[in-house]
């Protein structure tokens, strides 16, 4: 939570722009941040004390000016109302009229312009008091001598960089890492939610998808063994189709009745019907 005593008034959310104007340059900077947003609101759609901001102004009091705000790609906040008083919605994120409270988590994704995510915009979060920053680069990582996903936690007031994916943060509840599927009908790598044990949260579209799939191996896996039990009395009947034409060669070998059924596995009673039909 960031102290908000000033000499002077700050000016209210209808009062401010709700962006910076910059505009979002490639489609994973506005797929990625909504499918993690998606998740979140099938997660938690029974909570009201969080919000999730995709390409949206956050206005602070620890920077040059309380009008110049950081607009990162998304961020994350608890303890806040969804939706503001009347069912209004947030035109922008002001950290006066939200209590002081800091985003718990913010995504940067770094784009073919550099936009100073590992220097100016982390030194920022780290002041602002962002518990947890997270830088994605899945194209430009090599060029910028960082790894793909770099996340950052806040620890006496410095970032430290973690180790390990998905990385779990403790205060959201929540793990982040990469993960790689057929999302949307296109393959992707996308960043997505798990929970503590690894396991990722799948959108309400995946999960159907998985139930489909489910349906259909179940009912594939029904046919082969229906395919299985025909192949089976096709191969019992021809088995006994041969016996009973072997009756009528060892018949004229000369064995008996009671020979013949015993070699054949036969009752005497089959065997006798054969012989009489010949």
């Amino acid at each position: 939570m960031v102290s908000l005593h000033r000499s002077q008034p700050l000016p209210t959310s209808s009062e401010l722009p709700c962006s910076d104007d910059t505009p979002v340059d490639n489609e994973d900077q506005n797929f990625l941040p909504n499918y993690l947003l998606f998740l979140l609101e099938r997660l938690w759609g029974d909570r009201q004390d969080w919000f999730f901001g995709v390409d949206m102004a956050i206005y602070h009091t620890t920077g040059v000016s309380p009008k110049v705000p950081v607009v990162p790609d998304a961020f994350l906040s608890l303890g806040v109302p969804r939706r503001k008083p009347a069912n209004r919605s947030r035109r922008s994120y002001v950290l006066w009229e939200e209590g002081g409270i800091v985003p718990l988590w913010v995504l940067e994704m770094v784009s073919w312009t550099p936009g100073g995510e590992y220097e100016e915009k982390l030194a920022l979060y780290q002041t602002l008091g962002v518990q947890y920053y997270t830088i994605y680069n899945p194209e430009f990582w090599q060029r910028d001598r960082h790894q793909p996903l770099e996340i950052y936690q806040l620890i006496r007031g410095e970032y430290q960089l973690q180790l390990g994916e998905p990385f779990w943060m403790a205060e959201v509840g929540l793990a982040l890492g990469r993960s790689r599927g057929v999302i949307g009908g296109i393959e992707r790598e996308v960043l997505a939610w798990f929970d503590q044990g690894g396991d990722r949260y799948l959108s309400a579209a995946e999960e159907a998808d998985q139930e489909r799939r489910a349906r259909l191996d179940a009912v594939q896996s029904l046919d082969q063994e229906r395919r299985a039990r025909l192949d089976a009395v096709q191969s019992l009947d021809q088995e006994r189709r041969a016996r009973l034409d072997a009756v009528q060669s060892l018949h004229q070998l000369g064995l008996s009745e009671i020979q013949i059924a015993n070699t054949l596995g036969l009752t005497v009673a089959i065997v006798r019907g054969e012989l009489a039909g010949d």
